[in-house]
């Protein structure tokens, strides 16, 4: 293999893209908690990998930063909406990784279903503004949408919003601030994404990777 570049964010997705490398037979020679490095070695020359914000993996992938990369479903359906319904990702595979839900939440004293049963207008915070605008439209709720990008728990605690939708693994820091979970949107995952061009320029070194990356999948 020569000359790709996998666009990766810290974190969960990092460390649960590791085993699925290592089955490529690939090692990154680095560990990006410990080193201030951007562009991280691996044991295969010309293979790299470029540690980016996880909302900005499908814009490097797709503008050729990067060959490919990882992102979660949540980040590469929210772009698709904002950019019309497509990013011209190649997504070959569900790596199944950094799963969670997405989902919307209420202080436990908030009656969600009678207000969106009585067509009331709703106050909703979330940094998912396109997947929240569409869920409630689809449903004929009315809702204003507040962006935010952080401590999305607070916003209902406060009376910024009367709701949030946000990403949900085991429910832990809803509960301990006295939020409920009151609909799922979505199941959520992480992906592979590719660039188009890549698959074409560079298929020979892409393609067993791919292929590398079913095979752990599928085991």
């Amino acid at each position: 293999m020569s000359g790709l570049t996998l666009a990766l964010s810290k974190g969960r997705i990092f460390e649960e893209t590791l085993p699925l490398l290592r089955a490529a037979g690939i090692e990154v020679l680095e560990d990006p908690e410990t080193s201030r490095k951007l562009i991280l070695p691996t044991n295969r020359d010309g293979v790299r990998v470029v540690l980016v914000r996880a909302s900005d993996v499908p814009t490097y992938v797709q503008y050729g930063g990067a060959d490919l990369g990882v992102a979660g479903r949540d980040v590469l359906h929210e772009q698709a909406l904002a950019q019309g319904g497509s990013h011209g990702l190649y997504q070959p595979l569900d790596l199944k990784i950094a799963r969670c839900r997405m989902s919307v939440a209420t202080r436990a004293d908030f009656d969600y279903a009678a207000a969106v049963k009585q067509g009331s207008r709703i106050r909703v915070a979330t940094k998912y503004t396109e997947i929240a605008r569409q869920h409630f439209a689809d449903k004929g709720v009315h809702v204003d949408l507040i962006k935010l990008y952080g401590s999305m728990e607070l916003a209902p605690l406060t009376g910024l919003a009367d709701a949030i939708v946000d990403l949900v693994s085991t429910g832990g820091t809803l509960r301990a601030n006295k939020l409920v979970e009151v609909e799922q949107i979505m199941d959520i995952s992480s992906r592979l994404v590719v660039n188009q061009a890549a698959l074409k320029l560079k298929r020979d070194t892409l393609r067993p990777l791919i292929d590398a990356f079913a095979g752990a999948v599928a085991a």
